[in-house]
């Protein structure tokens, strides 16, 4: 039987993906992506943990991190090694997604779904640090969740494309909790090739930080449910504005330590995930 000519072309494309996938120029790009995750992850659970203890840090999100990179010694070389980091990342989660496999390991349905989320979401911030480079304002109200989310509310459908998201980041949350709870977070890593003592910190990092990780990716979608059925955006929240909530609960600060350790542990389990992912 012939081909037409799209099976051909998506034939080569599907090809050129394999290709690619198991180039090791690609497995370092994305050990690299790894480690700018883990970078981002560390800014802002440091400023989170200062503001937790009083010590003049604030609460951002990881284009903040981003921005105050910029800011640093060096900043300008930081933010490229950043970005080309956040661009690795983010094409091979993209490629995963595509391909529904890695050199190592195969990836369920679900796990392609949240590769492609993945994906998406640091091609943006790769865009974002590469703006902030070019000199654009990248920070501004006009990217702000409540600025987003008000403009959304008013399409036809808003409220339900909103609470649809902000349910779907409760799911997401929930996911976290569980992969860290459950360890399935081991499934993606060499842990044959680590020894016993690095393998237990390993683990205690990484279920630290997927359990940090469920507490702002709740908050951030309990918010966007919020704003939906108040259909008021000023209940939308991102990272930042999660981290700030949290320290208005009882016991706040103690509260906001805690997780803010939990994602500073996130990002050295993102560091170490670096060296021993299945890629």
């Amino acid at each position: 039987m012939t081909q037409g000519p799209g099976s051909v072309g998506f034939g080569g494309a599907q090809r050129g993906g394999e290709a690619l996938a198991h180039r090791p120029e690609f497995g370092w790009l994305a050990r690299g992506g790894l480690v700018a995750r883990g970078v981002s992850y560390a800014i802002v659970g440091i400023l989170a943990l200062k503001l937790a203890l009083g010590s003049g840090g604030k609460a951002t999100d990881q284009r903040g991190a981003l921005q105050t990179i910029a800011h640093q010694p060096l900043g300008k070389a930081l933010l490229i090694g950043m970005a080309i980091g956040l661009a690795g990342y983010a094409t091979w989660r993209l490629m995963r997604a595509a391909l529904g496999h890695g050199v190592q390991q195969q990836d369920s349905t679900w796990e392609r779904v949240a590769a492609a989320a993945s994906g998406l979401a640091y091609a943006a911030l790769c865009v974002t640090a590469v703006k902030i480079l070019v000199g654009a304002n990248s920070s501004g109200a006009a990217n702000s969740p409540k600025k987003t989310t008000g403009g959304v509310l008013e399409w036809t459908g808003g409220t339900t494309i909103v609470a649809v998201i902000g349910a779907i980041l409760v799911g997401v949350a929930l996911y976290q909790g569980y992969k860290g709870v459950s360890r399935k977070f081991l499934e993606d890593s060499n842990t044959s090739q680590m020894g016993a003592r690095t393998e237990r910190a390993f683990t205690a990092l990484g279920v630290f930080g997927h359990l940090a990780r469920m507490v702002i990716f709740g908050l951030v979608g309990y918010g966007l449910i919020n704003a939906a059925m108040n259909y008021d955006p000023n209940k939308a929240i991102g990272l930042d504005g999660a981290l700030s909530n949290l320290s208005h609960y009882s016991y706040g600060p103690a509260l906001l330590g805690v997780v803010a350790a939990g994602l500073i542990g996130f990002a050295l389990y993102s560091l170490a995930d670096a060296r021993y992912r299945k890629i």
